[in-house]
């Protein structure tokens, strides 16, 4: 009996040694979508080559609430990590947000001159928090689409505008714009659209598609409002218990994963505004005082975050100069 006992203990033990480390992951991305296919891949590449003993379990569809329900089930250890956007996870690191401030870049190659050398130091400011990100991609721009025509700023305070409930800068963006937002988790955008509680909300063209707003909303305010960031992130005490040889498997797979991500979503946005446009959706051009009057909000949306520490100031100051030393060496080319 003793040694069967310990023929037990010994198995055990060994299946122990053996045993996957699995990451399990929420979303609210929609199962099928693009974002999904490229990390189910990531995962599947990982388990290959990890021999599987690194797995990545998903729960897409916000089945597991929404970004502050992720974030406690992390802490907790229910969850090892998620897919959110860079306001959601400004909960744990304000400074994740920053590039999301309104108006801040006008076009894409914009952000991209300045994101090559600021994305190590916004992962690294993440991971001292105890969060770390995998992979980053930018989402493109985003805009505000509204069931009723949006000109201008008394246009837009006079509709029910949806804020994301953990978006500190969108929050101050539209306090900015003496518009009182209604916070809400982003699953609950679509039913509220439909029921009336909604019927502003800022997205970009193939979030409008994807989310079904499009069919609610039929108005858009053509000026970019916000470039939004996208995270896989994961937490570091469950991220600290892979092998070095692991932890470089799964970097590369899902950082080669979020890099495909953007690269798509840029054709994605494109093609999104073409059927938006196809299906009646009006694009309203503001004019030239309307367009002067909101990249001050921006401005003063910026002032405030610095002013209140929520965005470190040193990390703006990169920011801007960066962005501004590209424009200069644009100005007066085609």
């Amino acid at each position: 009996m003793k040694h069967f006992a310990l023929a037990i203990a010994l198995s055990v033990a060994a299946w122990g040694t053996n045993a996957a480390t699995v990451f399990k992951m929420a979303t609210a991305a929609p199962d099928g979508t693009g974002w999904m296919k490229e990390m189910r891949e990531a995962a599947a590449n990982v388990k290959t080559k990890t021999e599987g003993r690194v797995e990545f379990k998903y729960f897409p569809g916000g089945v597991m609430g929404n970004d502050v329900a992720v974030l406690r089930k992390m802490k907790l250890g229910q969850l090892q990590g998620g897919a959110f956007t860079g306001g959601e996870l400004s909960q744990v690191q304000g400074d994740v947000q920053i590039y999301s401030l309104p108006f801040l870049f006008e076009t894409l190659d914009e952000v991209a001159h300045v994101r090559q050398t600021m994305d190590a130091e916004v992962k690294k400011r993440l991971v001292e928090k105890g969060i770390v990100p995998l992979g980053i991609a930018g989402g493109g721009f985003a805009y505000l689409m509204s069931t009723k025509p949006l000109r201008n700023q008394h246009d837009l305070r006079a509709t029910k505008v949806w804020v994301p409930q953990s978006d500190r800068i969108a929050q101050v963006a539209f306090q900015q714009s003496e518009v009182n937002p209604i916070p809400l988790p982003l699953g609950d955008v679509y039913t509220s659209l439909q029921t009336g509680l909604l019927e502003t909300a800022g997205t970009t063209t193939s979030g409008a598609i994807v989310f079904q707003w499009h069919t609610k909303m039929k108005h858009v305010f053509d000026m970019p409002l916000t470039y939004v960031v996208g995270l896989i992130a994961v937490d570091k005490r469950a991220y600290d218990k892979l092998s070095p040889a692991d932890k470089v498997i799964v970097d590369a797979e899902f950082s080669q994963a979020f890099r495909d991500i953007e690269t798509a979503g840029v054709h994605d946005n494109e093609q999104a505004r073409a059927v938006l446009v196809k299906n009646g959706i009006q694009f309203h051009q503001p004019d030239p005082a309307e367009r002067a009057a909101w990249l001050q909000v921006g401005t003063r949306t910026q002032d405030t975050m610095r002013q209140s520490g929520e965005i470190s100031a040193d990390l703006l100051d990169r920011i801007l100069k960066l962005r501004d030393a590209y424009r200069a060496s644009k100005a007066g080319k085609p």
